[in-house]
């Protein structure tokens, strides 16, 4: 994948995230940053659980996932 696609699925991945979790986007730099950070670690957590998907559809599904679960955990840690 090219880096225009990579970034583009960042930004997309993030913005997702934001909204399944908060209701809403953090601005360009902040989707982009939370989903190349959320598509390292969901592609880590799948890989451990023996799953992963293909292609652009596949790997923006990974992001989303690590992005989520990257909310998750910042939000447990904020509560602590």
């Amino acid at each position: 994948m090219n880096l225009i696609g990579f970034l583009l699925i960042g930004i997309l991945a993030g913005f997702l995230a934001g909204k399944i979790m908060k209701g809403g986007g953090f601005g360009l730099l902040g989707n982009l940053i939370l989903g190349i950070v959320g598509a390292f670690l969901g592609g880590g957590v799948l890989g451990l659980l023996g799953i992963s998907f293909g292609g652009m559809i596949g790997s923006l599904v990974t992001a989303v996932i690590g992005a989520v679960l990257l909310l998750w955990v910042v939000g447990m840690v904020k509560k602590a």
